[in-house]
Order: C-alpha cells, then structure tokens, then sequence
C-alpha cells in the first residue's frame, strides 16, 4: 500500500485529492497549517521522516493574486522557495512530488495559446513565485510532475463560480471582463487526473490539465447563470474598467500536447451546479 501526502489536504483542490485518492488502495496522510510550514524545511524534514511516504502532492499555495502583489517575500517562499525543500526531502526519501503550477506563469500575449514547453514570462508577483516554485522543482527535483492548471472551482472553498452565483442573487445586472481568455478547471476533475497521471508512469516533467475550451470570463459567467437558471443581464467590458494590483493574461489557454483531454468546461461546470 503506498503512501500519500497531502499537503493542503484542507483546500478546495487538496480535500478533492483526498477523496479521490481515499477510493483506491493508498494510505492517506493529510496534512496543512500548522501541522506542516512548507517554507520550513525542518518542518518538512519531521512530517516526511514520520510518514516517509511514496508519493507527495503539494496542495498548498499563496493564491491570493493581488494580494501576492502586497506580500511579495510570503508569496515568493510560498510558492517558490517552498519547492527547493520539498524537492530535496522528497529526493532523500525517494518520493514522487507533484505540485501544481499556473497560467499565470505566461505574459498572455498569445492568443493560440501556450503549450508545455513555451517560455515563461510572468507578469505578477503571483506568477514570478509560481515560475521560481517550477525553476526550483526542475533544478533540485528527481521524481516529479509539474502541473499547471486554470480558472479553477469546485465544491471546497470560494471560487469566481460562487462569487457569480452571489451576485446574481444580489443584483440585476452585472458588467464582467471579456477580452481575458482561458480554460475553466474543475478540483474534481484535476484530482482524478492526477492521480491517473501518477499511475500512467508518464516522464516526469511539466504537464497542463485543463478542462477543454478556451472562453472569456464574461462568456464563463453567462454560462454560470444560463445552467444555473439565473435571470441577470450580463455585459461586456474590458479589463481597464476594472484596475487591479496584479496584471492578469489576456489570453492563458493551456494547450496539453502529453496526456488525453479532458471533457469540455461546459460539462464540468454542469456536474458542479447538479452536486450542489
């Protein structure tokens, strides 16, 4: 029975690997604050030397964009100078680490959109962290899987589907962003494929996992409301209507030129609002 670490096993995406992970044959550990510091590397040392697992799946991140933009040094230990300890006590113990990375990683300026191997440009604090937290796993990493995901949601935390669906029961109108462009990704379907990817011994490396469909958040929303039955009008605007403390892509789609595809967005977002 191998084991499994869980880091961020209270998140929106660590409680789905946990549940999807709990249905096979793996012991499960679970683990987050206070009970592990990623950006304490004796910290680390102690939760792996007492578990000493086979697999490690690092959940746990800075994901606050704009806030990133503000607290730059914790955003960049936890995203990024986290990853140099992890990989290291994964080496000693020979255990597989997956950890997840982002679009943001990208300058957005292609509007076909970025495949695995496409150089990096961040924009944000939030993507320069998550470049270094890669940087650090490629350079000191042994066994592992990059996988940068977009625009997630899901059932376990707060998420642009839930803040949509709020507001629709508050207002009569809405003006949403339309000339940024990416893929959707459901925890859910992240988590399975994950773990399908831990099973395939595919080359370890950089993957992305996406549902499938490039839209805008605008086009995202009007879809929110349409599965979801709210009447609301929703209008177009750019993103200058809307200033923030961090630039965002404008166009992020994740190409996957490794692994199978994953279903469309649209589905995913249907069987999210049905399991309500």
């Amino acid at each position: 029975m191998k084991k499994v670490l869980i880091i961020g096993s209270k998140g929106m995406l660590g409680m789905e690997l946990v549940e999807i992970f709990s249905i096979d044959d793996y012991e499960i550990h679970r683990a987050d604050l206070p009970e592990i510091d990623i950006t304490d590397s004796e910290s680390i040392q102690s939760k792996f030397s007492e578990i000493k697992p086979d697999i490690v799946i690092n959940a746990a991140a800075f994901t606050d964009v704009d806030g990133c933009e503000k607290q730059i040094e914790l955003c960049h230990k936890v995203n990024g100078e986290a990853l140099e300890y992890l990989a290291k006590e994964c080496n000693k113990i020979g255990a597989t680490l997956t950890h997840y990375s982002t679009d943001y990683v990208f300058d957005g300026g292609k509007e076909e959109g970025y495949t695995e191997d496409d150089q990096t440009n961040p924009q944000s604090q939030y993507g320069k962290s998550k470049e270094l937290g890669e940087k650090n796993l490629q350079k000191y990493g042994e066994k592992y899987y990059i996988i940068r995901l977009s625009w997630l949601f899901g059932q376990h935390g707060n998420n642009f589907v839930e803040t949509m669906l709020k507001l629709g029961q508050e207002k009569d109108k809405l003006e949403v962003v339309n000339d940024q462009f990416g893929k959707p990704t459901y925890a859910k379907d992240l988590a399975e494929r994950t773990k399908e990817l831990l099973e395939s011994g595919q080359v370890h490396g950089i993957y992305h996992i996406t549902n499938e469909g490039v839209t805008s958040w605008y086009d995202f929303t009007r879809e929110i409301f349409k599965l979801a039955g709210v009447k609301i009008s929703v209008e177009p605007v750019t993103t200058d209507k809307f200033p923030r403390p961090a630039k965002r892509p404008h166009y992020s789609g994740l190409i996957n030129t490794k692994l199978p595809k994953s279903r469309p967005w649209q589905e995913a977002l249907r069987d999210y609002l049905d399991s309500k």
